[in-house]
């Protein structure tokens, strides 16, 4: 349900009686302003907010939070509310707040556990009404600031091909130079041959580096700001080394509930050109470097 004001929303989440006492804002991320806001009932609750236009941002990340919380494998923050605010000129999105805790003593095999159970959860409702398309999602997202194209498709190549190394490149076409353009032409032409299908689709939180998990006070792994969409579980175990790879004993645990495949080490860094591609979209030059690097290895 929508909302048209903060208030409203409060309340329709939290109860008639219940108003905002208190708003703490909290810092970390870099596209939405974020609060933890005290109740008047002493309890919390979290809030992103951002421009009042920008309402399509939380409804995507609402439908994705609450298709990881269906899985029922690993903890998601429950959505609260989601609506726009005219009066303060803002889009916002209501979760429950994650107080964060010790962690257990496993709570790195527990993690790995966990998300190897969420990619084996079940996925055709998020995909296709008549279960025959198997990658993709029900409607597009984002990637960080960026539009993400989810276009469901029979084939896992073809889908990474056309809805994440594809558009990425044409919007990096005025930051690379004619060699480079040519050599991504080539890539695409054999993606098809570099990408196995996988034995079966997993369900993704779809941008899951370091900073989009906490410890929660359960001392488990909780995931949060996702970019879901039903792939290959392999392209989010290489998200998971892109910036600072997990220990040892999470992928040890993970590979005994889905085996990873000696030949993982050969495409994860072709996964990984996507999130380099929007990092150099995004972000800039500096990411140049490495998106040429990757490019040159494949082609």
């Amino acid at each position: 349900m929508k909302y048209y004001t903060l208030e409203e929303a409060v309340k329709g989440a939290c109860g008639e009686g219940i108003h905002i006492a208190e708003g703490k804002a909290v810092y970390g991320g870099d596209i939405n302003r974020a609060y933890r806001l005290t109740l008047s009932d002493g309890s919390y609750i979290f809030m992103k907010c951002n421009n009042i236009k920008n309402f399509s941002f939380f409804k995507a990340e609402e439908e994705g939070l609450r298709a990881l919380r269906a899985a029922k494998t690993i903890g998601v923050p429950k959505v609260l509310a989601l609506g726009t605010d005219k009066k303060r000129g803002i889009s916002f999105l209501l979760m429950e707040y994650i107080n964060s805790g010790l962690r257990v003593n496993d709570y790195s095999e527990t993690f790995g556990r966990e998300l190897a159970m969420l990619h084996r959860a079940k996925t055709a409702e998020f995909v296709s009404e008549n279960g025959e398309l198997s990658f993709g999602f029900y409607a597009d997202n984002y990637i960080g600031a960026s539009p993400q194209k989810n276009t469901p498709n029979s084939s896992w190549a073809e889908f990474f091909r056309d809805c994440r190394l594809l558009p990425q490149m044409e919007r990096a076409e005025k930051k690379l130079d004619a060699e480079l353009k040519r050599k991504c032409e080539k890539l695409l032409d054999k993606s098809e041959s570099l990408l196995p299908e996988p034995e079966f689709p997993s369900l993704l939180h779809g941008d899951l580096w370091s900073g989009n998990s906490i410890c929660g006070s359960d001392g488990k792994a909780w995931i949060f700001d996702p970019a879901v969409y039903v792939g290959n579980f392999e392209a989010e175990l290489a998200m998971t080394e892109l910036f600072g790879r997990l220990p040892n004993s999470f992928y040890g645990v993970y590979n005994e509930i889905n085996h990873i495949d000696p030949g993982y080490e050969e495409r994860k860094d072709l996964y990984n050109l996507y999130h380099l591609l929007n990092h150099l979209n995004l972000f800039g030059s500096s990411y140049f470097e490495p998106v040429r690097q990757v490019i040159n290895r494949y082609v």
